[in-house]
C-alpha cells in the first residue's frame, strides 16, 4: 500500500509538471499567433495545417527510434475523433477567432472550459463529481476571472468583439474540454508518440483539403525572420512539445484537472508582461494568483481522497 501511495505521489508529480509546462507555453502561443495572423502574411486556415504537418513529422520521426507499438484496429475511429475534436476544431476555432474578439473576452469565454470538462467527464467516463472538486474548480474560475478583470491587457488591434468571435471560442473550449473528458481510457493505453503520430496524421489529412490554396499563396521566401522563428516556435513547442506533454499529464490526472491548468495561461501572460515592462506587479494580481492555485490544490487532493476510497 505504502509503494502504490509513492508511485501515485511520483506519477502524480510529472502528470502536474507536464501541464504546467503545456499551458505555460499556450499562454506564450496566444501572443506568437495574434502576431502571425494579424499580419496577414499567413492565413489561419495555413497556419493551422502547417503547425500539424510540422509537430505530425516531428512525431513520425521519433516513432522511428521507438520500440514498434501497434494501435488495435477498432481504436482508429476513435483517434480520429480525437484528432478531430482535440487538434483540428480547436486549433482552426482559435486561429479564427483570435480577428474577432478582443484579448479579455477570449480569456473570460476560455475560462469556462474546466467547468465544460468537469461534467463531460462525469459523464464520460464517471470522474466523481464531488462538493469538493466543484469548490476547487469555481474557486479558481473566480481567481482567473479577477485576474483578468484588474489586469490591463495588451496592445491588440482588436478593439470590438463580435458574436462570432465569442462563438468560435466556445467551440474551441468545448471541443478541447470533450477531447479532455472523452478520451482518457484511450490515451492512457498508447504511448504519447504513438497517440499523437496518428492523431496529427488525421488532422493533416483533414486540413488540407481546406488550407491547400491558401499554403500554396505563402510567399514563405518574403516572410521575414522574426516570423520564421514565431512559426518554429508554434510548430515545435506550441504544438509538438505541448501535445507530447498532455497526454503524459491526462495519463497521471483527472480530466478536470488537466484543464484547470488553462488557468495558468492568463497568469503567463500578465507575468510576461510585467517582465518586460508591459504590466506592474499588484496585490490584486499576487490574489488572484494565488486563488487559482488554491483551487487546483483543491481539485488534486479531491482526486487523492477519490483513489483512496476506491482502494478502500
Amino acid at each position: 500500500m505504502k509503494l502504490f501511495i509513492i508511485m501515485n505521489e511520483k506519477n502524480s508529480i510529472i502528470g502536474h509538471l507536464s501541464c504546467f509546462t503545456a499551458y505555460l507555453i499556450f499562454g506564450l502561443n496566444i501572443i506568437v499567433c495574434k502576431d502571425l495572423t494579424s499580419s496577414n502574411a499567413i492565413s489561419p486556415l495555413a497556419l493551422s495545417t502547417l503547425r500539424t504537418l510540422g509537430a505530425g513529422a516531428l512525431f513520425w520521426l521519433i516513432s522511428l527510434f521507438r520500440p514498434k507499438e501497434m494501435v488495435e484496429l477498432h481504436d482508429f475511429p476513435k483517434i480520429f475523433a480525437a484528432s478531430v475534436l482535440g487538434f483540428f476544431i480547436t486549433q482552426v476555432a482559435f486561429l479564427l477567432a483570435i480577428p474577432r474578439i478582443t484579448p479579455m473576452d477570449c480569456s473570460i469565454v476560455a475560462s469556462l472550459s474546466p467547468i465544460y470538462t468537469m461534467f463531460i467527464a462525469a459523464f464520460a467516463i464517471k470522474e466523481p463529481l464531488s462538493a469538493k472538486k466543484i469548490g476547487g474548480v469555481v474557486l479558481s474560475l473566480c481567481g482567473v476571472l479577477y485576474l483578468i478583470l484588474t489586469s490591463v491587457t495588451a496592445a491588440s488591434t482588436v478593439t470590438e468583439t463580435t458574436p462570432m468571435g465569442v462563438l468560435l471560442i466556445v467551440v474551441n473550449s468545448f471541443c478541447f474540454s470533450l477531447y479532455l473528458g472523452i478520451f482518457k481510457p484511450l490515451i492512457a493505453k498508447y504511448s504519447a508518440v504513438t497517440f499523437m503520430k496518428w492523431t496529427f496524421l488525421f488532422s493533416s489529412l483533414l486540413g488540407l483539403p481546406f488550407s491547400a490554396k491558401e499554403l500554396v499563396a505563402v510567399d514563405y521566401y518574403a516572410l521575414p525572420a522574426s516570423y520564421i522563428a514565431e512559426l518554429g516556435f508554434l510548430v515545435f513547442f506550441a504544438t509538438f512539445v505541448t501535445y507530447f506533454l498532455i497526454p503524459i499529464g491526462q495519463k497521471r490526472l483527472r480530466p478536470t484537472l488537466v484543464s484547470m491548468y488553462s488557468y495558468v495561461q492568463p497568469i503567463i501572460a500578465i507575468v510576461a508582461s510585467i517582465c518586460v515592462g508591459m504590466d506592474t506587479l499588484s496585490w490584486q494580481k499576487v490574489v488572484a494568483t494565488i486563488t487559482v492555485f488554491s483551487g487546483v490544490i483543491i481539485v488534486s487532493h479531491s482526486r487523492k481522497r477519490d483513489i483512496s476510497t476506491h482502494n478502500n
